[in-house]
Parts: C-alpha cells; structure tokens; sequence
C-alpha cells in the first residue's frame, strides 16, 4: 500500500467538506464521490458539531477512504487521533504546530491554513506537511478575506519546500489563471460541495492539473 506521504506528494485535488456548506448525509454521499472520481485528499470541516457527532462521520469515513485517499479532520486533534485519520488541519489561531506534534507523533500528518509568506515559513519551520494558502479568489468560506495578489501566491508556490494547495474561490472557470503560474494542486470546498455534477469537476480537475509538471 502506498504510504502517507507519496500520496501527500503526488495529490492533486483536495476538496474540503463543509458541514456549514450541507449536511452530513449530503456530505458522506459526496465522500463516495470523491473516493470514485479520484479525489486526493478529503477534510472534514465541521465549526459547529459535537465530538461525538465529527468522531462518528470520522470513523465511517475511513472506512470508505482508507488506502484511497487521505482523509483529514479540521482543527479536532483529539478526533483525529481517536478515528485514526491521516491527519489534522489546523488554522493560524488553532493549537500551534509544535504541540500538536509533540502529542500526536510523527505518524499523524498536520496540515495548515496560511496566509502570508511569513506564515508559509513557520509553517515548514514547525514541521508541517502541507499547507493551504489563501484565499485566492473571493470565497464563501472566508467572506471578511480580501483575494490575495497572485503575485503573492506564486511566490509562495516557489518557495514552498513542502506541498501546497491554493484554496479560496477556486473553479474550473479561474482555475487556468493557476495552471498559468505552474500551480498543479488546488483545494476547493463549494467548487465541489455545491457542484451539479462533483465527479465531473473532480476529473476535470485532475486531468487538467494533470498535465502541469511538478
């Protein structure tokens, strides 16, 4: 079986399920989707949920995804080592790298929003695996973020030693601004989440980030 960090490595879309996008039923169907289509990487983000009920869509996930692709919780470290995800995202204001890492091992992949060039750096200077930078178009998700010069993306995407996702307002319709600037990963949350056809986009996704060199 292919270990955690080739996937890491070789990912190419990443989509984030939202529960404040839809519902958990909606959300389990759209994991299907992702496993099928050819997704890469999948989080859970859920703001608003109990442990209990993050835990239970955490273990029934992995069901469907282990060996497949990574399946990621947002910010619960806790559930994330309870449900033996392949690892935590954590945003600028959640548990600092370094601690989540002294409690989680070196098994567990740690995954961080980031925002600046600054925060790029510290990130890979904690120890993180990946990181998401954004948002780079206006977004939903992030509605009080102002979209980020691409000039700023892209130096984050040279200086990156680590793989990085650009999340942020991301569709097939702008996407070929990014595959312009050689960028071959993308995260997308309503992209997907809201797309009549999520499988479409998906392999669409893949094929067309597919053809940009690493």
């Amino acid at each position: 079986m292919e270990n955690k960090i080739d996937m890491l490595r070789r990912a190419k879309v990443y989509v984030v399920l939202d529960r404040s996008v839809v519902d958990y039923t909606k959300l389990f169907d759209l994991l299907g989707i992702c496993v099928d289509a050819g997704a890469d990487v999948v989080q859970l983000r859920d703001k608003s949920g109990s442990a209990k009920e993050i835990l239970s869509f955490a273990r029934d996930a992995l069901k469907l995804t282990r060996g497949k692709l990574l399946f990621i919780v947002n910010d619960r470290l806790d559930i994330a080592l309870a449900a033996g995800c392949d690892g935590v995202h954590l945003g600028q204001e959640d548990l600092p790298i370094e601690e989540a890492r002294r409690i989680a091992g070196s098994g567990l992949m740690i995954g961080v929003s980031c925002q600046t060039l600054e925060h790029l750096q510290e990130a890979e200077s904690a120890g993180a695996d990946y990181v998401g930078f954004g948002s780079v178009f206006k977004t939903l998700t992030k509605p009080q973020r102002s979209p980020m010069p691409l000039d700023v993306l892209k130096s984050a995407w040279v200086q990156s030693h680590i793989p990085m996702f650009p999340i942020g307002g991301i569709t097939l319709d702008n996407i070929s601004q990014l595959l312009a600037l050689g960028m071959n990963r993308v995260a997308l949350t309503r992209g997907i989440c809201l797309a009549s056809d999520p499988a479409v986009v998906i392999r669409e996704l893949k094929m067309r980030l597919s053809n940009i060199a690493v």
